[in-house]
């Protein structure tokens, strides 16, 4: 089984397709159409790249849809087979790529880090007040990892989000609330953004395990 696969599946619902791929490895391979970008790319990032494209496409024949490009939109989002709508991450040792069909899901947010301690000169610019408060409540041998778990938790938020909002925003936009015994979190909106007014909570789930922190929201119609 694939780095990462069973956390992001545990993650999702039976109606959302799940796939991994290693972006180290040399077998990822894109289609035709999707290839253009990586010219203008440093070689770790087309192996990233590649590896995304690669797990969107497994995804897809999991969901029981022909093999389609996803090309990248000049914001760099990736643009979804009509029908479709999903979401790729990528870490050094692993890609992970959700996909739902769009009458069952309206949005899907995946993103994967290393189980490592966010770096401290991040931690002002990730974290609000209120959640350096809540790290600093923890055990100090957790605090780093968890600091990485809320950096995780917001970008698979920003990632859910953005089909709809179409909005870029810094970390402060959102503040994350983790549950660690319950497997899942909170991020609400500190200011307005197009269709989530400040106050808007949105919820996922997140899994640490196996040198991996998965996080992942969805959002229905």
């Amino acid at each position: 089984m694939p780095h990462g696969y069973a956390q992001a599946r545990s993650l999702f619902d039976d109606c959302i397709t799940v796939a991994a791929t290693d972006p180290r490895a040399a077998h990822n391979r894109t289609l035709a159409q999707e290839s253009g970008p990586m010219a203008r790319m440093a070689p770790v990032r087309q192996k990233a790249y590649a590896a995304g494209r690669a797990a969107a496409h497994r995804a897809m024949r999991e969901l029981g849809h022909p093999r389609a490009p996803v090309l990248m939109a000049p914001d760099r989002a990736p643009l979804w087979p009509k029908g479709l709508t999903g979401s790729i991450s990528h870490s050094q040792t692993c890609c992970i790529a959700a996909l739902g069909r769009l009458d069952q899901v309206a949005a899907l947010g995946v993103d994967v880090e290393e189980d490592s301690n966010l770096d401290s000169d991040l931690l002002p610019i990730v974290c609000t007040v209120d959640e350096r408060a809540w790290l600093s409540a923890q055990s100090k041998t957790q605090a780093g990892v968890l600091a990485k778990l809320i950096f995780s938790a917001k970008e698979c938020t920003y990632k859910c989000q953005y089909p709809r909002s179409k909005t870029l925003f810094g970390f402060d936009t959102l503040c994350v609330t983790p549950d660690p015994e319950s497997g899942q979190f909170e991020a609400t909106f500190l200011s307005d953004v197009p269709h989530f007014p400040a106050g808007t909570r949105l919820h996922g789930r997140f899994a640490m395990g196996r040198g991996l922190i998965v996080t992942a929201m969805t959002i229905r119609p």
